[in-house]
């Protein structure tokens, strides 16, 4: 998989109020995940956005603290429990809600993951009370910030895309999921031949002939995982064999697919319960 642009670190949490204004702190980046134009996190205490517009989707959670903004003439807030839809092309704009600021993260997302034709819906309901679908987007970001794991990004905001889409168009979250363990059974071989170098979910869709979402479901639904964390303990498993062969962890991770040998660590001792290399020392040792 190509390596996508390192994404710079979080700002830190809101400090408490104190007598002078803590300074903005935004970092900004573009990952390679499709369909994300960009990702924008910052706190601001002050700032006030003017009236503007953007040609893409906004999708806003506040981690702290509350944005109040103007919509089309009407006046909305985003407490932490929100998610916030605004559409392109309708001017908003922005200010902290309390004294102690704001702390937020935003996705911005173009039309290939929300069409313009819910652009009157968002506008008519743009704030969100969804607890799944804020701890949804919570999880986007949460991947986005850890290079290699741009799958898991991409089959979140899938089903974050699914959901808001069920919002915009009222209609109530489908009492069960649709069974396809055809599809699914096929894009496990999909994966199964492609552990090393990766597959995206449009890639898949494509071949595949299914929508992002439903192989998401169709595939959940029948393994109980979702298509990333099958992909990654496929190669965990490919490490396994490596590391007690005694390739170095820095080798392991080049060749099963990892990003670099901090993301295999990573998900090595969420799954395995070690890292790589004490591993690698009690399979030499003969453990």
């Amino acid at each position: 998989m190509p390596a996508p642009a390192s994404p710079p670190p979080e700002p830190a949490p809101a400090a408490a109020a104190a007598p002078a204004a803590s300074p903005a702190r935004v970092s900004a980046w573009r990952p390679s995940v499709p369909g994300v134009v960009e990702v924008f996190h910052a706190r601001f205490t002050e700032y006030a956005y003017p009236m503007h517009v953007h040609d893409a989707w906004t999708l806003l959670i506040v981690d702290s603290g509350a944005v109040r903004y103007d919509l089309d003439r009407h006046e909305h807030g985003t407490p932490d429990d929100t998610v916030t839809l605004l559409p392109p092309h309708v001017p908003h704009n922005g200010e902290p809600a309390t004294a102690e600021g704001f702390r937020k993260r935003v996705l911005y997302l173009d039309s290939s993951r929300l069409g313009d034709d819910l652009i009157g819906a968002a506008v008519d309901r743009p704030d969100l009370r969804d607890p799944l679908l804020r701890r949804r987007v919570g999880q986007v970001h949460a991947a986005l910030v850890r290079p290699g794991d741009e799958l898991e990004a991409e089959s979140r905001l899938t089903l974050v895309g699914e959901r808001l889409r069920e919002h915009l168009r009222s209609l109530e979250p489908a009492a069960s999921r649709r069974v396809d363990p055809v599809l699914a059974r096929r894009l496990r071989e999909l994966l199964d031949e492609r552990v090393a170098d990766g597959v995206t979910l449009a890639e898949a869709g494509a071949e595949l002939s299914a929508h992002p979402a439903h192989l998401v479901r169709a595939f959940s639904t029948a393994y109980g995982i979702p298509p990333h964390q099958y992909l990654m303990s496929r190669r965990v498993g490919r490490a396994r064999g490596l590391l007690l062969q005694g390739w170095p962890p820095s080798a392991v991770a080049a060749a099963v697919g990892f990003y670099d040998q901090a993301h295999l660590t990573r998900h090595f001792r969420r799954l395995v319960g070690v890292t790589p290399g004490r591993y690698r020392a009690t399979g030499a040792a003969g453990g």
